[in-house]
């Protein structure tokens, strides 16, 4: 992997997305939104605090599954990707110059939908916010690796959004969100082991309780950055140069 053309990949994603001003609104208005909406919707109860930071994890890695899929989907359709593989670029600069780029959004994202929630929303969390800040990031970093894993089995733009059922969905409907995990099915308990958001979720839910979780948050996010690793690399090893 060389490391400047890597970085050459990452800024040329940052270019293109700072001219498209949906992209943006999508990535840093959209959390936002969501997270102001349930905080209404549960105004004057306990319940915003009970599920808000979880979702403060949730919803950055579904806008940016839906980003990165669309967007490296693009680079190939265009023949953009064809075209840098024929340099000395490789497969792994391409990938990791795309998590980069979309890795200093998701820091961005994750500043912007935290500081709403807890300043504009009222989130209230026994932990410290720069840790929700952080597991918010690798929230949305997991999100990036998981869309350009996805990308590389979609032949357009609309088969890529629909891999977000596959590949979102279920770990949304087991990661302890809507029911707790050790009430569960066995089955669906071991599952849910396996599920990199259930992980994400129990960082979220420790910071929520916990004045001091930095122990029990490193541990799910080293999980975490497993997962992110590992999509990467697969990513890396199914990308076509074009969609057939």
């Amino acid at each position: 992997m060389n490391a400047g053309l890597t970085l050459a990949t990452a800024a040329r994603v940052l270019r293109q997305v700072r001219s498209d001003p949906r992209t943006i609104a999508l990535i840093l208005i959209v959390p936002c939104v969501l997270l102001g909406l349930l905080a209404w919707i549960y105004e004057s109860t306990p319940v915003f605090d009970g599920i808000g930071p979880a979702l403060l994890g949730v919803f950055p890695m579904i806008v940016m599954f839906i980003v990165t899929s669309v967007a490296t989907l693009r680079e190939r359709q265009s023949g953009t990707l064809e075209r840098l593989l024929t340099t000395p670029m490789g497969k792994g600069d391409f990938m990791i110059g795309y998590a980069v780029a979309f890795g200093v959004l998701a820091v961005v994202q994750a500043l912007v939908a935290t500081g709403f929630a807890v300043w504009v929303c009222g989130l209230e969390v026994a932990g410290p916010v720069w840790l929700l800040i952080v597991v918010a990031v690798f929230n949305a970093l997991l999100g990036t690796a998981l869309g350009l894993l996805a990308s590389g089995f979609a032949r357009t733009e609309f088969q890529a959004v629909q891999f977000m059922p596959a590949f979102i969905l279920p770990q949304f409907l087991l990661c302890g969100l809507l029911v707790a995990r050790d009430a569960m099915p066995e089955v669906l308990r071991w599952v849910s082991d396996v599920l990199p958001l259930s992980y994400a979720v129990d960082a979220m839910k420790q910071i929520a309780v916990s004045a001091d979780p930095s122990a029990a948050v490193a541990g799910d996010l080293g999980i975490v950055t497993s997962f992110v690793v590992l999509s990467l690399a697969l990513a890396s090893l199914t990308l076509s140069r074009r969609s057939p």
